[in-house]
């Protein structure tokens, strides 16, 4: 097997895994469901994954590194620091809407805190890009000072309660615009 029809396997095994969670859940969806949903052998499957638990943390992990490139990508060239926390924000919300079944597969079967290592240094991550647009935010005049690290953090907890929100109370979604506006409002300077 050569290196890019392995790296395509597996693609096609955790975008398997993926659909098999979120319509069967974690505990009734088999190795064997997510092998032919992946058109690939049983045997093929446990040679790039041990169990379904590894294969599981995969696709936490796969999923995590995908939103982190979509964000770095989408604020690339993102001059403003009010459009790149609006962009940030509004970027959070629509992924998890869109991965919500997966978010509810974790909440119901897992609780959250299956593959937690790598959630803490998605967080991590994710916490330090927002202080670094607050940071350029405040020297470029944009944003008033602020305790920087403590802003950010409420930036990021406020996203993951909206994900929260997702599992627990649907009602109680909001609107990225009006969150970025509520958030902007409290950090921008008065004119």
């Amino acid at each position: 097997m050569n290196k890019r029809s392995g790296i395509e396997s597996k693609k096609r095994i955790i975008d398997a895994a993926l659909r098999l969670f979120s319509e069967y859940g974690y505990s009734k969806a088999s190795m064997r469901m997510i092998a032919n949903a992946s058109g690939i052998s049983i045997g093929g499957l446990y040679l790039y994954f041990k169990n379904k638990d590894e294969l599981y943390l995969t696709l936490i992990k796969s999923r995590l590194d995908e939103l982190a490139d979509m964000t770095r990508k989408s604020l690339k060239d993102t001059d403003d620091p009010a459009e790149a926390v609006s962009k940030f924000i509004s970027l959070h919300l629509a992924y998890a809407k869109e991965h919500r079944e997966l978010i509810l597969v974790q909440g119901r079967e897992h609780g959250f805190t299956s593959g937690i290592s790598a959630k803490r240094k998605f967080f991590k991550t994710q916490r330090g890009f927002i202080e670094g647009i607050i940071r350029k935010g405040i020297r470029a005049g944009v944003f008033k000072k602020c305790n920087v690290k403590e802003t950010a953090k409420i930036i990021f907890c406020t996203i993951r309660g909206f994900v929260l929100s997702l599992i627990l109370e649907t009602d109680a979604l909001f609107s990225p615009h009006e969150c970025s506006k509520l958030i902007l409002n409290g950090l921008l300077k008065k004119e």
